[in-house]
C-alpha cells in the first residue's frame, strides 16, 4: 500500500516509501554488489517494465518464486543434478579466451572435502573481483564438465568479514520478475537494500481488523515475503498481504455500493401492468422456474425508489433476452423509456428479432415500419387519425441504419415516441438522446468499456441498470468484481433443450470423420458451421484463415454444399445478407470467425467445427459452442485440437469442453486454470490489480476480507475516522476514479 513513513535514524534520512529507485542506487553507489554495470540505469528500466518509479512499487514487486538455499553442505557432497548450495574459500583465479572467442573467468573454491570451478563467461573484470583466500557462497545444480565439478545455473556471494548478511545464497532466496536490461539478481539487491534503509512500516488496517483476523504485523510481512526466514515466514506474509489486497478491493466495492444505494434517487416502477402481463400471457412457450424468479426479483428490484443494478448471469440459451424485455415493458408500462445495448450488430439485430417476434403479438410496432401491425391494425406512420397508437413501439440503431432513418429514430428517441431503443455502442454516440430513460439493459457487458456502461446509464439520469451476460463468472468472481451489483442467476434450460454432443479430433482420421459427418447433416437438411480464428493470413500465425478455408472447404471438402464466409471486416449490410441466407437455409455450411459468438439462433444448425480450438479460451468456446443445438435435433461440436507438445493448458481447456456443457463449472475451471486476470480485464473494470490473492483459491480469505470491509463502511460509510484508507483507494483506483466515486 502506497504509505508515507518518514523517520530518522542515527542523524542519517531513511528511505521512506515515495523515494525512487534512484535514492537506493546513489546509496549503494560504493557498494553495488552484483547491481548491474551495464545498460541504462536500474531506476529507468523497472519504471518501462514494470512501472515502478518508487519504493513502495519496488516493494510490492514480489517473487515469483523462491530457491531454497538454506541448507549449505560440503562440496565433496555435491551430485550432479541436485541443487546445492556451498561455502568456500578461494583458492585460484584464471583468465582465458575460449577458441570461440570468448572470455572466461574460473574461481576455484575449496571447503576441504573437495573443490569447486566457478565459471564466467563474458565478465573479465572479475578476474580482480575474486581474490585467493576470499570467503564466497556459491548456489546452482551439480554438473560435471569432464573431471571437473561445476555448479549450472549458479549464484556466486563474496561474504564480506564487515556484513555477514547473505542475500543471494545460504537462505530462501526470492526470484523476482526481470526483464532485459535488470536482473533478478539486480532486483534483488535493490529490495535488500531498501528494506534495510526503511524504519519500521506503519500498519495501513485498522487495529482491529488486524486482531480480529490474528493477522502478523505489516511490517513484517513486507519484510517476510521477499527474505523469509522459513516456510513458515512465508506463509504468514503471504496470508497477511493477500489479505490487504482483498481487503481494498472489497473495500472499495463497499464504498461504492453505499453510495450509490445512499445518494442516488431511483424510479419506484409499477411492476404490475397491461405489457407485462400481456406479455407473459402471449408466451408461445412456458417460461421456465429460474426466468419466473428473475423477472419477480427485477420486479422487487425495479419498484424500489432506489436505482436497480442488477447482473443477470444465464447460460447460453437459458432465456436471458425474455427476462429483459419483461423489465423493459415495466420500465415502458410505467411512463418511461428503455435502452438495450448489445456489443455487435449481429447480437442487436438478433435482440430485435426476438423483440419483433415477443412484442408484435401483443400491439408493439416496430418504429418506422409500414406495414400493418398484427393487432395494432395500422403502422405508425400510416395510421388514420382515429386509428389507436400501438401499445409500444421499438427501433434499431447502428451503424447499418440508413442516415435518413437514424435521424427520424433520433427525434422519436428524443421526443419519447420511441420506446425501447435496441442497438449497438452507437446508442452512447454524441447526440443520442431520450426523453425518459428509466431502464438500461447492457448484454455482454464484458465487452463494453466501463465508460461505455455509464455513458448509456447517464442517458437517462438515475436509470435502473440490467447488466446480463451469457459467459457465466464464478459466484466469487461476481462477488467481488460486481460487489455494487445484485445478482440474478438463470440456471435451468427451457424444457425440450437437448445436450450437445462435444468431441476432441486430434487425428486426420479424426477430422475425416468429422467432415463426413457435415455431409450427413447436410443430406438430411441441417447445417453447418466451421469457425476459424483469423480472416486473412497476413498476420503469418499458424491459426487456418477463414477466406483460405472456405475456398478450400468448398473446393475439396464439400464440393456438393453451398458454403459461404462471415467474418467481421464485411460491411454490415453484407454480413446481414450473410446470415439471412444461412437462417433461411439457403447455406448448408458456414465458414465463419468468432463474429457468431453471440447473438446468432439458427435452430437448424447442429454441426459446429472449431478450427485450432487450443487457441480459444474455456468462455469463448463455450460461447461458440451455444450457437448450435437451439432446435429439436441433436448437435455435435468438435474440437480440432492442434497443440503442439506438452500444452498442458490448452489440452486441460479442451478436455473440460469435452467433459460439460455447464457453462458455471467451466468458468470454475477457467478461473483454475489461467486466473482472474484474463477471465476478466481489471484495468476496464476500474479494478487494482490483485498480485498475491486468487480468487479461486482463496474464497475463505475474500469472504472474510468482504465482511470486514462492509462492516467498516457500515460503521464510517464516508470513511471519516479512516482517511488513510480513503486515500488508499484513490491510490489503488486511480485508474477509474469514475468507477469509485461516481455512479
Amino acid at each position: 500500500m502506497v504509505e508515507r513513513a518518514e523517520r530518522m535514524s542515527s542523524g542519517q534520512p531513511r528511505l521512506t516509501l515515495a523515494s525512487t529507485i534512484e535514492d537506493i542506487d546513489r546509496r549503494l553507489a560504493t557498494r553495488r554488489m552484483g547491481v548491474d554495470r551495464k545498460g541504462p540505469p536500474a531506476e529507468e528500466v523497472l519504471a518501462s517494465a514494470f512501472d515502478i518509479r518508487n519504493v513502495a512499487g519496488l516493494l510490492h514487486h514480489y517473487p515469483r518464486r523462491y530457491i531454497d538455499r538454506a541448507h549449505v553442505q560440503r562440496i565433496g557432497r555435491i551430485e550432479v543434478g541436485v541443487p546445492a548450495t556451498v561455502i568456500g574459500h578461494v583458492r585460484s583465479v584464471s583468465y582465458r579466451v575460449t577458441r570461440t572467442h570468448k572470455k572466461l573467468v574460473t574461481v576455484t573454491i575449496a571447503d576441504g572435502s573437495g573443490t569447486l570451478a566457478l565459471t564466467f563467461f563474458g565478465q573479465p573484470w572479475l578476474r580482480t573481483t575474486y581474490r585467493k583466500g576470499m570467503e564466497v557462497a556459491a548456489s546452482g545444480i551439480g554438473h560435471r564438465y569432464g573431471r571437473t565439478l561445476q555448479l549450472q545455473q549458479q549464484e556466486v556471494e563474496i561474504l564480506r568479514t564487515d556484513e555477514q548478511d547473505l542475500i543471494h545464497t545460504g537462505r530462501l532466496t526470492p526470484v523476482h520478475p526481470a526483464s532485459e536490461g535488470v536482473s533478478a539478481r539486480t532486483i534483488r539487491e535493490l529490495v535488500y537494500r531498501a528494506l534495510a534503509l526503511l524504519p519500521p512500516l506503519p500498519d495501513p488496517l485498522p487495529e482491529d481488523v488486524v486482531t480480529g483476523e490474528r493477522l502478523g504485523s505489516y511490517d513484517r510481512a513486507l519484510r517476510d515475503i521477499h527474505f523469509p526466514a522459513d516456510d513458515g515466514a512465508l506463509g504468514a506474509a503471504i496470508e497477511r498481504l493477500k489479505f490487504d489486497e482483498l481487503f481494498t478491493l472489497e473495500l472499495g466495492v463497499a464504498f461504492r455500493k453505499h453510495r450509490i444505494a445512499t445518494e442516488e434517487a431511483g424510479i419506484a416502477h409499477a411492476v404490475e401492468g397491461p405489457l407485462s402481463s400481456a406479455l407473459r400471457e402471449g408466451l408461445p412457450f412456458a417460461a421456465t422456474a429460474a426466468q419466473e424468479r428473475a423477472m419477480a426479483a427485477l420486479d422487487t428490484a425495479m419498484a424500489r425508489p432506489e436505482p436497480m443494478n442488477v447482473l443477470l448471469q444465464g447460460d447460453v440459451g437459458s432465456g436471458k433476452t425474455l427476462v429483459a424485455l419483461h423489465a423493459c415493458l415495466v420500465a415502458i408500462q410505467s411512463g418511461h423509456q428503455a435502452a438495450f445495448m448489445a456489443p455487435t450488430e449481429v447480437l442487436a439485430n438478433q435482440h430485435e428479432r426476438s423483440a419483433a417476434a415477443l412484442l408484435g403479438p401483443i400491439g408493439g410496432v416496430r418504429y418506422l415500419d409500414r406495414s400493418v401491425a398484427p393487432t395494432a391494425q395500422a403502422s405508425l406512420l400510416d395510421a388514420a387519425p382515429d386509428t389507436p397508437p400501438p401499445v409500444l413501439t421499438w427501433a434499431l440503431l447502428t451503424s447499418a441504419v440508413p442516415a435518413k432513418d437514424r435521424s427520424r429514430i433520433l427525434d422519436g428517441a428524443a421526443a419519447g415516441s420511441v420506446d425501447l431503443l435496441i442497438g449497438t455502442h452507437a446508442l452512447v454516440q454524441e447526440g443520442v438522446s431520450f426523453a425518459d430513460l428509466s431502464l438500461a439493459v447492457v448484454d455482454e457487458q464484458h465487452r463494453f468499456g466501463l465508460h461505455q456502461r455509464m455513458a448509456l446509464k447517464g442517458k437517462g439520469g438515475e436509470a435502473d441498470v440490467l447488466i446480463m451476460t451469457a459467459t457465466p463468472i464464478p459466484r466469487s468472481l461476481a462477488l467481488t468484481y460486481y460487489g455494487d451489483l445484485d445478482v440474478t442467476i438463470l440456471d435451468e434450460m427451457p424444457v425440450g433443450r437437448l445436450p450437445i454432443r462435444t468431441v476432441a479430433a486430434r487425428t486426420g482420421a479424426e477430422r475425416a470423420a468429422a467432415y463426413r459427418l457435415v455431409h450427413e447433416e447436410a443430406r438430411a437438411g441441417r447445417q453447418a458451421f466451421v469457425v476459424c480464428a483469423a480472416i486473412d493470413e497476413a498476420n503469418k500465425t499458424q491459426v487456418k484463415a477463414a477466406e483460405a478455408e472456405a475456398g478450400r472447404l468448398a473446393a475439396e471438402v464439400f464440393p456438393d454444399l453451398r458454403v459461404a464466409l462471415l467474418h467481421g471486416k464485411m460491411r454490415p449490410k453484407d454480413k446481414q445478407d450473410v446470415m439471412d441466407r444461412f437462417r433461411v437455409g439457403e447455406t448448408d455450411v458456414l465458414i465463419t470467425t468468432t463474429v457468431i459468438e453471440v447473438g446468432v439462433d439458427v435452430p437448424n444448425a447442429t454441426i459446429m467445427l472449431v478450427e485450432n480450438a487450443e487457441r480459444f479460451g474455456l468462455a469463448q468456446l463455450h460461447q461458440l459452442r451455444g450457437r448450435i443445438g437451439r432446435g429439436s435435433h441433436p448437435a455435435t461440436c468438435v474440437l480440432f485440437d492442434e497443440a503442439e507438445g506438452d500444452n498442458a493448458i490448452a489440452r486441460a481447456r479442451i478436455d473440460a469442453m469435452v467433459a460439460t456443457t455447464d457453462g458455471f463449472a467451466l468458468a470454475d475451471e477457467d478461473l483454475r486454470l489461467r486466473g482472474e486476470g484474463t477471465l476478466f480485464d481489471t484495468r476496464q473494470a476500474g479494478m487494482p490489480d490483485l498480485r498475491l490473492a486468487r480468487l479461486a483459491e482463496d474464497a475463505d480469505l475474500v469472504r472474510r476480507a468482504r465482511e470486514r470491509a462492509f462492516a467498516l463502511v457500515a460503521s464510517d460509510p464516508h470513511l471519516v475516522a479512516h482517511p488513510e484508507l480513503l486515500e488508499e483507494l484513490r491510490a489503488r483506483f486511480e485508474r477509474s476514479i469514475d468507477w469509485l466515486f461516481r455512479s
